[in-house]
């Protein structure tokens, strides 16, 4: 069976390329389904930190290893006690890089509507992660906010956030990703070019009520302010963090001053997937923009490379397993 394993190699970096000798999954049982590749989806902030060994990652002894969590399969087998689901149907779930999964039909994932591109709901995952941000956050109409990093995570975020109704800003060094935000609702996009965008464009168009950190950049002195008075949030406003990092520093008095709430946040839920789902099919939430390279499965080596040594250059990338 196929699969894009990470591994380690002899001069003890990581790399992740297709294999062709994975073993296969068990036939379903109880309420199980099998369920064949059409596309899975690069998770970059994930993925990446599990090449570069990050605070998160898959350690040497579990290697090889095919982790993600961006799958949408054709179901090919079902097991006694399913209910919901049928062969035939496309389901996105939250399972790893490989040609077929087994997975219970009440777990993290989703039928996929009509109207919905499978290899659209390749990248159901890092906006599932996005929709439970905003929701854990508890964004409402009106207000401001502020989306920090504008890779595929903070791309879904600011369109989560304008779909629960609130002002966005959204920050980067890049200016094609900003593009793409401009593209996709944002109401404003401010590219950071150095310390004074932060005190000048960025804290123009605050204070915020919220902040999401997407970005897993130090940056969270430029939000939360060095010294008492800098906060960018308003009194009780609050930032999200959400990229991986391992640890969080921030001067206390510039929050104390503000009285902020640090939320963490991560992953999603059953719900948080059927509410892209249900949004993406409505049209309020755009993939189509995001998708940057939609490769086959050979290409995984030099994408997982470009992901490990110049993540700038890849947006949403989405592998198609050649199934139909």
């Amino acid at each position: 069976m196929r699969a894009l394993a990470l591994r380690r190699m002899a001069d003890g970096r990581r790399e992740k390329v297709p294999v062709t000798d994975w073993p296969p999954p068990p036939a379903p049982t109880g309420n199980q389904v099998k369920a064949r590749a059409l596309f899975t989806g690069v998770t970059n902030g994930t993925e990446r930190n599990g090449l570069l060994c990050g605070n998160y990652a898959p350690q040497d002894k579990d290697l090889p290893n095919p982790y993600g969590y961006q799958h949408v399969g054709r179901v090919v087998e079902v097991g006694p006690d399913v209910k919901d689901l049928a062969v035939g149907d496309v389901i996105f779930s939250s399972s790893p890089h490989l040609e077929f999964v087994v997975v219970p039909e009440d777990g993290l994932l989703t039928r996929l509507p009509d109207g919905v591109e499978p290899a659209h709901a390749a990248l159901f995952g890092v906006a599932g992660v996005a929709m439970h941000d905003v929701r854990r956050a508890e964004t409402k109409i009106g207000d401001n906010v502020l989306v920090v990093g504008a890779g595929p995570i903070g791309q879904f975020t600011a369109q989560a956030a304008r779909a629960a109704g609130a002002v966005v800003t959204v920050a980067d060094l890049d200016a094609g990703r900003l593009a793409v935000a401009a593209e996709c609702g944002a109401h404003r996009t401010v590219r950071v070019t150095g310390e004074e965008t932060w005190a000048g464009p960025v804290k123009d168009a605050g204070p915020y009520d919220i902040v999401f950190e997407d970005s897993g950049a130090d940056v969270l002195g430029h939000i939360l302010g060095r010294t008492w008075g800098q906060c960018l949030l308003k009194h009780f406003g609050k930032c999200v963090l959400i990229a991986g990092r391992f640890e969080v520093n921030y001067s206390f008095n510039a929050g104390q001053g503000t009285e902020i709430t640090v939320l963490h946040a991560g992953h999603f839920g059953r719900d948080d997937l059927q509410q892209v789902a249900r949004l993406v099919a409505e049209g309020t939430i755009r993939v189509a923009p995001l998708l940057r390279d939609v490769v086959g499965c050979e290409a995984a080596k030099d994408i997982y490379d470009r992901l490990r040594d110049d993540p700038q250059g890849l947006l949403g990338t989405v592998f198609d397993w050649g199934q139909r």
